[in-house]
């Protein structure tokens, strides 16, 4: 096993890079379809870089609910087809809602193997063309259905049980989880891509509409459609085609837990999340510490609070510090969710991973609307329902 670790590490460093990244605004957009947000995704991506669609070997999209919303499936060869690439391999990834981050990953490792030189990665979503209780139907799939939904359990209610046992645990108060989302949605507000540019104060987080005792809407994502897309390449076909690219992949992490919080060691962590930031950290070369910017997958408040603690940037029963002193704040000493995250940004489901790397790409190359000065090592955690599945990306600029 060390001798395969080693092997995948120095196959890392032969280098995977970003040529471009784009994304639609994350909306709803019900008179839009899937077919034609990932074209608008991709095309956007395509403008800003020479590459074309004739360049690429492989077409890998990351879709939760195109079966269960659109009635459509197949999705890979499809948007493949769409966006002009329909010579090139394609496949539709799905892990619930870290389908977005697995894809890439999937992208990243072809392109390390020597399979191919030139993926494009991205995900689509369209959620609201259906009403929210179908949609709350689809998005439990994600969730252990015997054991979770049958129960009467849907993701408000399982998020809030977690949450009720971290402040049980930890005194964490009402309050101290609403920090969370008036961070993130002060932050959507200048971001052109959000769903939500509105300021919140904690007040009116607490004092929102109750979805599932402790959690209020606006302790939670909306739904949302759109879609984001990223292209990656080779150094060797960067070198190649004199690309001159700045923005590269230092290391990928994924791992998985059991599906139903009842079958946890405890539902305060998130140990799926910790391994996957663990493998990226190896095969980045980095700690924690090093991290200068952080997209996380904050679907409800107490998930950006759990993020923060698997992925190392603070001891257990801390996390809810980040912020309410101010520390994951765009000034702080590791801003979080600059993009506004979920909350504020949106959460089409089955995009969110490949979007905040998009959002990451842009702060590395310093045009983010909300510019971390100096971000040179940028971090996305991204998650399937409620921590069963977990990529963790590492990226680096120049």
């Amino acid at each position: 096993m060390e001798l395969i670790r080693v092997s995948w590490c120095l196959v890392s460093q032969m280098g995977v890079r970003i040529a471009s990244a784009a994304s639609t605004k994350y909306d709803k957009q019900p008179a839009s379809s899937s077919r034609e947000l990932f074209s608008e995704a991709a095309r956007e991506a395509f403008d800003e870089t020479s590459i074309t669609p004739a360049d690429l070997d492989a077409v890998y999209v990351g879709n939760f609910m195109g079966d269960l919303i659109e009635d459509q499936g197949h999705m890979g060869a499809l948007l493949a087809d769409y966006v002009g690439a329909r010579d090139a391999a394609s496949v539709r990834m799905e892990s619930a809602c870290a389908s977005g981050g697995a894809t890439f990953r999937q992208a990243v490792l072809a392109v390390e193997a020597g399979a191919a030189d030139v993926v494009l990665a991205g995900g689509v979503e369209q959620m609201s063309t259906a009403d929210i209780e179908h949609v709350t139907d689809a998005l439990a799939n994600a969730a252990d259905n015997v054991f979770e939904n049958e129960q009467g359990l849907t993701f408000p209610g399982i998020y809030a049980l977690m949450a009720r046992r971290y402040m049980h645990e930890f005194d964490a108060t009402r309050e101290e989880l609403a920090a969370v989302s008036v961070k993130n949605h002060n932050n959507a507000v200048d971001n052109p891509l959000a769903q939500f540019q509105r300021e919140l104060t904690v007040e009116e987080v607490v004092e929102s509409k109750s979805i599932a005792t402790p959690l209020a809407l606006y302790d939670a994502c909306p739904v949302s459609d759109g879609a984001s897309a990223v292209i990656v390449v080779s150094d060797e076909f960067a070198a190649d085609h004199g690309l001159d690219m700045s923005v590269t992949v230092l290391g990928t992490g994924q791992s998985s837990d059991a599906l139903a919080l009842q079958d946890r060691a405890a539902i305060t962590r998130t140990p799926a999340a910790e391994r996957a930031a663990r493998a990226a950290y190896r095969d980045a070369g980095i700690t924690a510490d090093d991290v200068d910017v952080a997209e996380v997958h904050d679907c409800f408040t107490i998930a950006e609070i759990l993020a923060l603690e698997a992925l190392g940037f603070y001891e257990q029963g801390e996390g809810v510090r980040g912020a309410v002193d101010g520390e994951t704040s765009l000034e702080g000493e590791i801003p979080v969710n600059p993009s506004g995250g979920l909350l504020g940004k949106g959460h089409p489901v089955g995009v969110t991973g490949i979007g905040q790397l998009v959002e990451l790409t842009k702060q590395l190359q310093g045009r983010h609307p909300n510019q971390i000065p100096d971000a040179d090592v940028a971090l996305a955690h991204n998650v399937g329902g409620s921590g069963a599945s977990t990529t963790v990306t590492v990226l680096g600029g120049e």
